[in-house]
């Protein structure tokens, strides 16, 4: 290909590296551009002695992202939900804790997500199903994979995909071990090894004209960069609580708010490297309505505390908070589907990529898959513009054989 004809991704989260990686693999020249010093987007991982992201993270092992790190060699070490932390798992129903949840939650957890329809609330539906104090306390689980302060008001069939798949047994959940910080350093090092050109604390203000773009930034940064006020779609706003507190023995592993959304998760459970020895890494999102206050959800992330981890106060040794707005995903309202999300193909040669744009998946999910399918239109593009200039393009890539999305050949020439 023309070394001019490359392509440039603006971000370097989890979508611009995806992106990135399979447009090298498509035997693309590509840049990518990270206004950040670091790489990692949300994603990023905190540097020091608590090794924390923006709010709970975690890969869900039936997704397709799975797959396609795996065959590449990314995954990496993975840490599993203990089994011995398994009687710890509270509930908060009914104003206390509980070790079990509604049998009616569960009887809703088990139906397929493509029973549950599109064009209604999933508290409506659920309501019909299994009453509606089993409905709302579905809703209020569901909220794990939401970030959003009302998934009863959400679409059935989106809030019915994100229960089935919190509640799954075994657990589908499954966490890179030092952090999320670590699979973003592998990624990177296979994009540089792709020849991946990779600039940091960089930020692009304009788009640039020469070859295709992939803008994988924020929805709020992408409209900025595009000049397109139409790049809106429904998210939520959360609180996001970080502690750091001696353990002790009893100590919840997980506090699942049944009440209203919440949850809380001792993340050194299952990866004790994320904090110093003796201590536990707690990390909490609380969704919070349009008229509440990130002081609102960090007071019923402290209630949560107070029953999960009793005299977590005096045991206190760091903590943060936070408020995201804008950072946690698109949730679907009733009759629309991931579809109707801003659209991947902008026209002129741009794409978008991201969590909130028309892709499917469950959180970081929608990253990946908008990633890839932005790439591979980018690579469609440029092999367009070069055979109508009447050259031939160069088509390596990686080992395998494996077609893309545009029906390129992916052997290694």
């Amino acid at each position: 290909m023309n070394p001019r004809n490359r392509i440039t991704v603006v971000g370097g989260g989890l979508a611009g590296l995806t992106a990135a990686i399979t447009g090298a693999e498509s035997g693309a020249a590509v840049t990518l551009w990270e206004a950040h010093h670091t790489l990692g987007g949300r994603a990023r991982t905190a540097e020091g002695a608590y090794r924390t992201n923006e709010g709970p993270h975690a890969l869900y092992r039936r997704g397709p992202h799975w797959a396609w790190l795996k065959q590449r060699g990314l995954l990496g070490p993975l840490a599993s939900p203990p089994a011995r932390e398994g009687a710890r798992f509270r509930f908060h129903h009914g104003g206390s804790l509980r070790a079990t949840p509604p049998l009616g939650l569960l009887r809703l957890a088990r139906r397929k997500a493509e029973h549950a329809p599109v064009d209604t609330d999933f508290m409506t539906w659920a309501t019909a199903l299994a009453g509606p104090a089993a409905a709302r306390a579905a809703a209020h689980f569901a909220a794990v994979a939401l970030f959003h302060h009302d998934p009863g008001s959400l679409s059935a069939a989106f809030v019915q995909e994100r229960l089935r798949r919190a509640a799954a047994l075994p657990p589908e959940a499954r966490y890179p071990t030092g952090g999320w910080g670590e699979l973003i350093d592998r990624m990177a090092g296979y994009a540089w090894n792709l020849g991946v050109r990779i600039e940091t604390a960089v930020r692009i203000d304009t788009v640039p004209e020469d070859g295709p773009v992939i803008v994988a930034t924020s929805m709020s940064a992408a409209r900025r960069l595009l000049k397109d006020d139409g790049l809106r779609w429904t998210g939520g706003r959360t609180a996001l609580l970080d502690i750091a507190v001696r353990g002790r023995r009893g100590d919840a592993f997980v506090v699942s708010d049944l009440d209203a959304p919440g949850w809380l998760e001792r993340f050194t459970a299952q990866d004790p490297s994320l904090a110093p020895a003796g201590e536990q890494l707690v990390q909490g999102q609380v969704p919070v309505g349009p008229g509440e206050s990130r002081a609102d959800g960090v007071a019923r992330a402290e209630h949560l505390l107070d029953l999960g981890f009793p005299g977590w106060r005096a045991r206190t040794l760091w903590r943060r908070d936070s408020l995201a707005t804008g950072r946690t995903g698109a949730v679907d309202p009733p009759g629309t589907t991931w579809r109707d999300r801003p659209r991947i193909d902008r026209g002129d040669g741009v794409y978008l990529a991201g969590d909130e744009v028309a892709a499917p998946g469950v959180l970081s999910e929608v990253s990946f898959n908008s990633g890839i399918e932005a790439a591979s239109l980018a690579v469609r593009r440029l092999k367009q513009a070069e055979e109508a200039a009447g050259s031939r393009p160069s088509r390596p890539s990686r080992p395998g054989g494996t077609a893309d999305p545009a029906g390129l050949d992916l052997k290694r020439a």
